[in-house]
């Protein structure tokens, strides 16, 4: 395919021009704080210190854009899914998948001819494809990538680039019908993924039954997240307990939960929201899972989406910059639908100023 840039004239002036206003403004604004959950006024258990979802709009080893969030955000130049055509291969999250594929459905609804692949198979195999094989133009991910990854990506003559395009509440779900668990502590959950055989074991009132867990693969972000969080990056616990079946596929994961009065789970939000009238999402810490809770961090469980790419990539195959510039000007307008919340604007803004810098490179 002949490569060729899709910015026009018109296009580049006005990207001159907002450039200048954001310089005249200077300084920027952070979004206002989402005021704090309540906590619940009585607790079962002492309660562990609640760990914050640290805003990763890029990792130390990326190099980023500076960007100053202002009024208004940062505003990309219209797509024409029309004007482009050709492949488009994406691969990754699991979690990220609903979201790329209804903006993938968008983008071909609005004219885009060509192919979008988008296979679920995990971050970390996701990223094995983009920056080991270099097969995919798009690595989705429910975690950063690794700065070992960045290597490798580098020795294949990549240099990724970070777009944050949404947040996850991530999950811990049991059946409908359990009616005894509505609530647990950070320590309690590491209990119930480890060393715990009964729900009885974990807490004296609750059944003597075995427990059933349903949890994500080792290629997972999302079991990559839980670890970090709840066994401080030790996964010998959790891969050790009894009675757990683990898959890539979180619809897997959803039927094993469905299943059992007894089975507990964890994957992405959205997968709990397409299910909620059979599943029954547990508050950590005595923090639900909501959109506000998961915007100001009280969620235990909050964690950002990526989607990444590279310069190059977007440069050679302009289908691929349009379906990027498409995701961040139309993601917050689906996200939720999806059962996902909005990144901060500041996060967004920042993803959209790398994405200028990389196509104008």
């Amino acid at each position: 395919m002949q490569t060729k840039r899709w910015f026009n004239v018109a296009t580049i002036l006005l990207f001159v021009v907002v450039s200048g206003l954001l310089a005249a403004c200077g300084g920027s604004t952070a979004p206002t704080a989402a005021p704090q959950a309540q906590q619940p006024a009585e607790q079962v258990d002492q309660p562990t210190a609640q760990p914050k979802m640290e805003e990763k709009a890029a990792t130390p080893e990326l190099q980023v854009a500076p960007v100053s969030a202002v009024s208004g955000g940062v505003v990309l130049p219209e797509v024409d899914p029309l004007a482009v055509s050709g492949d488009i291969i994406t691969a990754g999250s699991s979690t990220v998948f609903p979201l790329s594929e209804r903006i993938a459905e968008r983008f071909q609804d609005e004219g885009f001819s060509g192919n979008i692949t988008i296979d679920s198979i995990g971050s970390g195999a996701g990223f094995e494809r983009f920056c080991v094989a270099g097969e995919t133009d798009i690595s989705n991910a429910s975690r950063a990538i690794k700065g070992s990854e960045v290597e490798s990506c580098r020795s294949i003559g990549r240099e990724p680039i970070e777009f944050r395009v949404g947040t996850d509440a991530l999950a811990v779900v049991v059946n409908q019908e359990n009616d005894f668990v509505e609530d647990v502590t950070l320590e309690e959950l590491a209990q119930i993924f480890s060393t715990a055989e009964k729900w009885s074991d974990v807490r004296p009132e609750w059944p003597d039954e075995p427990i059933q867990r349903f949890i994500p693969g080792t290629d997972s972000g999302t079991f990559d997240y839980f670890v970090e969080e709840v066994f401080d990056k030790d996964e010998e616990p959790i891969l050790s307990a009894s009675n757990t079946q683990l898959s890539e596929d979180d619809n897997v994961l959803v039927q094993g939960v469905k299943g059992s009065p007894y089975a507990v789970g964890f994957f992405g939000y959205a997968y709990y929201n397409e299910n909620a009238d059979a599943l029954k999402a547990l508050a950590i810490e005595g923090i639900a899972p909501t959109e506000q809770s998961a915007e100001d961090g009280s969620y235990p469980l909050a964690r950002p989406l990526f989607i990444y790419s590279t310069a190059q990539i977007m440069q050679e195959k302009p289908q691929v910059a349009a379906f990027i510039n498409f995701y961040l000007t139309h993601v917050n307008e689906e996200i939720l639908d999806v059962g996902y919340f909005p990144a901060s604007e500041e996060a967004l803004n920042q993803a959209k100023a790398s994405f200028l810098a990389a196509v104008e490179q």
